[in-house]
């Protein structure tokens, strides 16, 4: 290992791959703050840039930059404007958007910087060390254990139910379950619930369905309660810096989720965005009564939480990639693209074979994560100043970008009537107090877990995989778990308060 260090480090710090690191942070980042260009988006287009330095190791580590980059910077429009544009950072938005509202913009993007830098340093430390063992670990998961880890992860609805709101929260799951049937199955390759609409055939896009759900509510809202419009966001930007409390709560955050999202990002299909949703629902679960009221409301455990899950996650997608040549998610699946275009094959006999790629692009994530912090740290007071601009100008710039990002995630006019329809709907939905987070959970896990419940059907002749397979049974066991704790802890908490009343 010592000697793979080295060549990384001799590797990522010379001049031209430094300037493939800091470009590919910049660009990253700032792709990333934009709803509706995600890392998929820019890896792609940059594919064509990289192929043509002829360097392997420069090409991976410029778009492995532009990858961690955008998930890093795309926690900024989820704070400042609650409109993600990635799902790995949806999470972000339900603690990060309140706590911009209260004046703490500044505070959060500074608890969104740290812990995103923290959750990917420590990640990238797990992968040199671990790697090698985790490639054959990653191997024992097959879609009967990936359809009980999409289980695991629909179980954290309970996190995002207010008090009394369970039964809330699991009906707007179930329409988010039902949105991810629209489009061909995974049995078979016909076009379901589409009403004849050849723009539905392959679903409805996340972009859509995220900036419905999150971006247009809030726009309409500031339209609807004129009267919250003055105050919240205006004024000069303070309150940048996090003080000693805050910090000794989210340092046990940050340390428990970057070891979670790290290995939930090495089983190839899971990735950032359950291991934000996880790490969030994990915590919340963790947190005392008190903190529990908080989340939601700006909690500053609940913003550290799904920051340092989904960078570390990241990182641990790698794993799979570069030792076992299994993309992970759609972004490490065009990477893998673009390594096989430069004639290196990812696999078990990559840190043998060109060790100087395999060490270099590891080194290259620790100098990348320096790289977003000092850049991000600076620009913070200025990035917040979004907030600034008076809210009846800030409408037409939500609108405008929420339109944007939804045209370009599909090129196509349906996706406009669309975002306007599930808008509309998602308002009146917050306006009756219903939980918007859930439908979009249930939406981005609903594919995945239907085309793996499918496969294990067909390759264990029925349900049959559930008792087969232990690891699997154990997973569908912790989501049970996930959901009726919460439901028993909050049902002893009024026996209690019933008995203390009695007793008074």
């Amino acid at each position: 290992m010592l000697e793979g260090l080295l060549i990384g480090l001799q590797t990522a710090l010379s001049i031209q791959n430094l300037l493939m690191v800091i470009a590919g942070c910049l660009i990253g980042t700032f792709i990333g703050m934009l709803p509706g260009l995600g890392p998929m988006s820019i890896i792609a287009i940059m594919i064509p840039v990289a192929i043509s330095m002829g360097d392997p190791s420069a090409a991976l580590i410029l778009l492995a930059g532009v990858y961690y980059g955008a998930i890093f910077g795309g926690s900024t429009s989820s704070i400042l404007l609650n409109a993600p544009g990635v799902a790995g950072t949806v999470a972000s938005s339900f603690d990060g958007y309140p706590m911009s509202r209260q004046g703490k913009a500044g505070k959060a993007l500074t608890i969104a910087a740290i812990s995103s830098f923290a959750g990917g340093t420590i990640g990238a430390i797990l992968l040199m060390i671990f790697a090698p063992a985790l490639s054959s670990v990653a191997l024992l998961f097959h879609s009967a254990e990936y359809f009980a880890l999409m289980v695991v992860g629909l179980s954290a609805i309970a996190a995002f139910a207010g008090t009394g709101q369970v039964s809330k929260a699991l009906l707007m799951t179930l329409v988010g379950l039902i949105m991810a049937t629209v489009g061909e199955g995974a049995l078979f390759n016909m076009p379901r619930f589409t009403m004849g609409i050849m723009d539905l055939q392959s679903g409805f896009g996340f972009i859509t369905l995220a900036m419905a759900m999150f971006a247009l509510p809030e726009a309409l809202f500031l339209v609807l309660k004129k009267k919250e419009m003055g105050g919240d966001g205006g004024g000069k930007i303070e309150n940048l810096r996090i003080t000693r409390k805050e910090g000794r709560a989210i340092a046990p955050v940050i340390g428990r989720q970057s070891l979670q999202g790290f290995f939930v990002g090495v089983l190839p299909g899971a990735g950032a965005t359950i291991a934000s949703f996880l790490g969030y629902a994990v915590e919340r679960n963790l947190a005392t009564k008190q903190e529990q009221n908080e989340f939601g409301k700006g909690s500053v455990k609940g913003l550290a939480a799904p920051e340092t899950a989904n960078n570390a996650a990241c990182t641990g997608s790698f794993v799979p990639l570069l030792t076992l040549g299994i993309p992970g998610s759609g972004t490490t699946a065009i990477l893998l693209g673009a390594l096989i275009a430069l004639n290196v094959t990812p696999g078990p006999r990559l840190m043998v074979d060109e060790p100087q790629v395999f060490w270099a692009v590891i080194m290259s994530m620790f100098i990348g994560n320096l790289v977003l912090l000092v850049l991000n740290l600076p620009l913070i007071p200025y990035i917040a100043k979004v907030l600034s601009i008076p809210r009846n100008y800030l409408i037409p710039f939500i609108l405008f970008f929420t339109l944007m990002g939804a045209y370009i995630g599909q090129n196509n006019a349906t996706e406009l009537l669309i975002l306007v329809g599930f808008g509309i709907c998602a308002t009146a939905l917050k306006f009756a107090d219903y939980p918007l987070a859930p439908s979009l959970i249930g939406f981005i896990l609903g594919r995945m877990m239907e085309d793996n419940f499918a496969r294990s059907m067909q390759l264990y002749d029925g349900m049959s995989f559930i008792i087969d397979r232990p690891m699997t049974l154990a997973l569908l066991v912790l989501a049970a778990l996930l959901v009726v704790l919460p439901s028993y802890r909050a049902r002893r908490a009024a026996a209690r308060a019933k008995g203390v009343s009695e007793g008074d």
